[in-house]
């Protein structure tokens, strides 16, 4: 008898993730750290599992490296199975057509083959660079018993903001009758969340027509689903009303760091509903003889100075006298005695020197107008000297 899974999972990692500069340079988006010990992709591999999807392809390309030895083989996510569990799929040559992705479309197309190899009855595609928790075994059963051909998730966004997304225009019923990738002017607040199911032979047959098309940008927002939407296809959307958050830029990465912290987070990590799961390191307890108020400390962690309002990755250390007050720490980083770290983000492997100054208070830094909106950024395993002082908003990716 032929074996097979009645939903595979696509998901979209190979992103450069431009916006986010300096934290991008060596990695993949969905490998930036989050959270303190999470990073991005472990919320989709986690919504996955807890909603009893095993197989799941995993669409590299931009620095993979570090992306695809954090995947592994999935054993931290249960994805390590001996049919199905991850996969991580990388552009290869084929035949004299096939190239680096060109776009969302082409990514899945080019791994019909993996997906056929399951015989799936429908297709999960989904995003490596967003921040939520999602039953997507509800969305898989709404798309059954809507009959549909395709299933938008989507969910109301501030109508100002509604000409970043797709936006969906639906009837009382929930049928889509137009998509419009991102208009200028919106006719609704209906955003997607780019988390698509398709009945599996639709979705084979409009990636097919896709890619013969020579004008097409091989795009799922603005190719494929208006196409099938021409086509009179059965479209429904799916709306959601949890946290969801595209961590795409600097300033929604700081906010979703942000809404972990509080008695009453505004995205809740603490609860047994639906882990997220991740490879965490191994590394001892943090140890604590500082001052550390509405922040998140992770294992590893030595705090001898001041945390306020902050989030810290696992084996830092913060040096007597030292201060960080609203920012991130991503990991394996040093703030030496005296310094100050204010409202930035700093990736892994950096070091402060004692008495430096990194950006500046929060009230202030927000009113300096530029790429990250006063936010200072510091790239993976600079230092920065003794006494160094970077200003509010600047993004450096080399030592100083």
């Amino acid at each position: 008898m032929l074996r097979k899974k009645e939903c595979v999972a696509m998901l979209l990692a190979g992103g450069q993730g431009s916006r986010l500069y300096a934290l991008t340079s060596s990695i993949a988006k969905p490998a930036v750290s989050f959270g303190a010990k999470y990073r991005i992709i472990d919320f989709p591999l986690s919504n996955c599992i807890n909603s009893g999807i095993d197989t799941v392809g995993v669409l590299t390309q931009y620095q993979p490296l570090v992306l695809n030895e954090y995947v592994g083989n999935g054993q931290p996510w249960d994805l390590d199975r001996t049919f199905g569990g991850v996969h991580i799929l990388s552009p290869y040559e084929a035949k004299k057509d096939t190239s680096w992705y060109k776009g969302t479309a082409n990514a899945i197309y080019q791994n019909i083959r993996f997906m056929k190899m399951y015989d799936p009855e429908y297709v999960l595609i989904l995003s490596g660079d967003h921040i939520y928790k999602m039953d997507y075994d509800k969305m898989l059963a709404a798309h059954k018993e809507a009959g549909a051909d395709c299933t938008i998730a989507c969910m109301q966004v501030p109508m100002k903001e509604a000409s970043r997304f797709g936006i969906l225009n639906t009837n009382p019923d929930g049928t889509i009758y137009e998509f419009e990738e991102k208009p200028k002017q919106p006719k609704s607040d209906l955003a997607s969340m780019g988390i698509y199911i398709f009945t599996a032979s639709k979705l084979f047959k409009y990636l097919e027509l896709d890619e013969q098309n020579a004008d097409s940008e091989k795009d799922f927002g603005k190719n494929v689903l208006p196409a099938m939407l021409n086509a009179g296809e059965k479209m429904y959307s799916y709306r959601f009303e949890g946290y969801w958050k595209d961590v795409g830029t600097i300033t929604s990465l700081l906010e979703a760091n942000m809404d972990l912290l509080g008695t009453v987070p505004n995205f809740e990590l603490r609860d047994g509903d639906r882990i997220i799961h991740s490879r965490s390191p191994i590394a001892p307890p943090a140890y604590v003889t500082g001052d550390v108020s509405n922040s998140m400390i992770a294992n590893g962690c030595e705090i001898e100075g001041s945390v306020i309002n902050s989030v810290i990755g696992t084996n830092c250390v913060i040096e007597k006298g030292a201060v960080v007050r609203d920012s991130v720490l991503m990991g394996n980083t040093v703030v030496k005695a005296g310094a100050k770290v204010n409202y930035a983000i700093i990736d892994e492997d950096v070091t402060i020197g004692a008495k430096a100054v990194i950006g500046a208070d929060k009230a202030q830094a927000c009113k300096v107008e530029g790429k990250t909106n006063g936010i200072t950024v510091l790239g993976r395993g600079i230092s920065v000297h003794d006494g160094g002082n970077i200003a509010a908003g600047e993004i450096v990716d080399k030592d100083v």
